[in-house]
């Protein structure tokens, strides 16, 4: 269906393998929905995964195979992020507002730039480097208003192979004048870019209203026939992240039973619609995203930034609804899955309960394809998936690698990883079978903007 790219050699490499075959919350026993290879194999030819399991036990295929040997190293799954903003890249660390402050004095003043496609191709190059350097494989990710900000990003994932889903943002009110569109142009822009890049090589695309208060009843309503005319795209925005903001949208759609039924009535739940934050909810909409197939981004390190609240991972659970991890940068503080599962846990003890080692890397992995419906392509190293994957350094600096030496389980060398590591843990990460990034490699940033 897709052609890309790749590799055209076969490669077997060797290293601690590590990938989920299930959410291990879910399982009677966790060691059932999870796969360990201390001395383990992937092989990968032109792109795909061909098989992963004990070196000693794929012996035939390795002797046909060029070697790349990792030793110590962990091998999993290239990191999903359901949920991040490529504009907000350069204001990251942007002090002291909530959420619909910080957008007024940060946010919409730093998307104006984007306009310029040139300033948005080397915003995208920096950001594209940000995700690979923390082993970032895929994002569902906010471009701004301006349709230049999609062609800028997609032109330079599709020049890296990445599995990205990028939108640009509709919003044609309660914003910025050098910011709005209108329903038609945001209807016609959006169109022209779905039919430009969607399911071009790997990338796809997101309807992408910012969230309700700044749309129109009208703009919601194009964003929704763009849904029925382009059924296999995928709806991006945000829900319920802030209590002024609930409130707010009360106010804008007094018709409407909750912020929930808003994008449900516009007709943008659905199996590929992803609403993050979604903090705040009643049991009426936690029952809505369930039924509608509906899935969440959790955010942590941005819900903790601008005070947002806690989100409830085992309610959502409970209810079937799917949930992945997003970063959320720019109110997220970090590009690095291991620095927001140390935030997610953290969230989650303030409720009482736990997030396991193994759920954490679950959610970073398989459970983010399944949240973004990409787990037939991505999220683990079944027989012809996309080899995306990253090659990990249990021990990125010489205080980890003194921790590491005294755990004496797979559970806690990955708790003491997600706890205390960060993008220095990234040894390398590999694309379709093509090595994108390796620790010391060249960053965009250090050229002038």
């Amino acid at each position: 269906m897709l052609s890309f790219t790749a590799q055209a050699q076969k490669v077997a490499y060797l290293g601690q393998v590590l990938h989920f075959t299930g959410d291990p919350s879910q399982a009677t026993n966790p060691q059932d929905a999870y796969q360990y290879f201390e001395k383990g194999a992937l092989i990968v030819d032109k792109g795909k995964v061909v098989k992963v399991g004990i070196a000693s036990e794929l012996d035939a295929l390795i002797k046909q195979s060029k070697v790349i040997d990792y030793k110590d190293k962990l091998i999993i799954p290239g990191f999903i992020d359901t949920h991040i903003h490529y504009p907000q890249t350069e204001m990251i660390a942007a002090f002291g507002e909530q959420l619909l402050d910080w957008l007024k004095k940060y946010t919409f003043p730093a998307e104006k730039q984007f306009s310029d496609k040139a300033y948005a191709k080397d915003v995208s190059d920096i950001f594209l480097h940000q995700l690979l350097s923390n082993g970032t494989t895929t994002a569902l990710v906010f471009g701004t208003v301006h349709p230049e900000s999609v062609d800028a990003l997609f032109s330079q994932a599709k020049s890296l192979d990445m599995r990205l889903i990028a939108g640009k943002v509709m919003m044609d009110r309660n914003a910025p004048d050098y910011l709005l569109d209108t329903a038609k142009s945001s209807y016609d822009e959006t169109k022209a870019l779905i039919q430009k890049w969607h399911n071009k090589d790997r990338l796809l695309y997101a309807i992408t209203p910012r969230f309700a208060p700044t749309s129109t009843p009208e703009q919601l309503t194009a964003a929704g026939q763009l849904k029925e005319e382009f059924p296999d795209t995928w709806v991006h925005t945000h829900l319920s992240e802030n209590k002024g903001e609930i409130e707010w949208v009360k106010s804008l759609f007094p018709d409407r039973k909750s912020y929930t039924d808003v994008y449900d009535f516009y007709k943008l739940t659905s199996d590929k619609s992803i609403f993050a934050h979604s903090i705040h909810l009643d049991d009426d909409e936690v029952a809505t995203l369930a039924s509608t197939g509906s899935s969440i981004a959790f955010c942590p390190t941005s819900n903790l930034f601008l005070g947002s609240g806690l989100f409830k991972l085992s309610t959502m659970k409970e209810a079937g609804v799917r949930v992945g991890l997003g970063t959320d940068v720019g109110a997220g503080t970090s590009f690095s899955m291991l620095e927001t599962l140390n935030e997610a846990y953290k969230i989650i003890q303030l409720q009482n309960q736990k997030l396991s080692a193994f759920e954490g890397f679950y959610l970073a992995t398989l459970g983010g394809a399944k949240s973004l419906s990409l787990d037939q392509y991505i999220g683990n190293f079944e027989t012809g998936k996309e080899a995306d994957f990253v090659v990990i350094d249990w021990g990125g600096t010489p205080f980890q690698a003194y921790r590491q030496s005294k755990t004496t389980s797979l559970h806690e060398k990955l708790f003491v990883l997600m706890t205390i590591g960060d993008d220095r843990n990234i040894h390398a990460t590999y694309v379709m079978g093509k090595k994108q990034f390796e620790q010391g490699m060249a960053h965009p940033a250090t050229k002038s903007l």
